[in-house]
């Protein structure tokens, strides 16, 4: 996730030479989330829940402390999901993470999501999943796909990763915009096209990564073939992002228009 190094290169190579493309096979929706409801009222109780708390950090020495307040997660009433990370009087940081654990868990699709991203040093966007096996056999056994991911200090690129045991940080890939663009500037969509043994990232259509088991380090497992539960969060600070700075502004939202899985028609 971190850096882009040879098995990045060789799963872009994958991407241009093979890859399906995300308009085949045609879809079905199974499962979405417009945020259509009245403003300032919380996201769906039967489509989300959250995690709480800080957690040391939630294991990359981010900042925040995640709640479940209307504050820090709540609908516009415009169609959209505000997701605002603030900063007291105090200095300290809130913010939300939501999930679907417990509510939806989708296997293999097109997941996708049209996200209107925050900025700033510091600041830290994703919309990502997990295995739903996470309580059972831990992190990364359960595997982590980082459908969106940008930090405050790379305006305009967008990262996508996959994460499990032994390639931590190894497969992933940038996209990037044209010169003095910003990915805050307007909604963009992120999603993934997720089918057995292979997932291939998109960009507002775009494919820029495509990984399968060949993609890995050699020996390293591939848990990809089981189902998922999505989260969408702002994190602020963290090992990867750092610390907010002065030119930092808070607060900053996340607007998410929807979030959408579709399955392949006949399947």
């Amino acid at each position: 996730m971190r850096s882009l190094g040879l098995l990045t290169a060789l799963a872009i190579a994958a991407a241009a030479q093979e890859s399906p493309t995300a308009a085949s096979p045609r879809w079905k929706l199974a499962w979405s989330d417009q945020f259509d409801g009245p403003a300032n009222s919380p996201p769906h109780p039967a489509k989300w829940t959250y995690d709480l708390g800080n957690n040391k950090g939630w294991g990359n020495q981010e900042l925040e402390i995640y709640g479940n307040s209307v504050e820090n997660a709540h609908l516009d009433g415009q169609g959209h999901l505000i997701i605002r990370a603030s900063k007291d009087s105090s200095g300290k940081y809130s913010s939300a993470r939501l999930k679907t654990l417990g509510k939806f868990a989708a296997l293999y699709g097109k997941i996708e999501a049209r996200i209107k991203i925050p900025y700033g040093q510091g600041i830290w966007p994703a919309f990502w999943a997990l295995g739903t096996d996470i309580r059972k056999v831990g992190w990364p056994q359960c595997g982590e796909i980082d459908i969106m991911e940008n930090i405050g200090r790379e305006p305009g690129i967008q990262h996508g990763s996959l994460h499990g045991p032994n390639y931590g940080d190894s497969v992933t890939a940038a996209y990037t915009l044209p010169s003095n663009e910003k990915l805050s500037d307007e909604f963009h969509v992120y999603g993934i096209v997720w089918s057995k043994d292979r997932v291939q990232f998109f960009f507002d259509g775009h494919p820029y990564l495509y990984v399968t088991p060949a993609s890995l380090p050699a020996g390293a497992p591939w848990v990809f073939n089981k189902p998922v539960y999505l989260l969408l969060n702002v994190a602020v600070g963290g090992s990867w992002p750092g610390s907010p700075d002065a030119t930092t502004v808070f607060p900053q939202e996340m607007v998410v228009d929807y979030v959408s899985v579709f399955e392949p028609v006949g399947q």
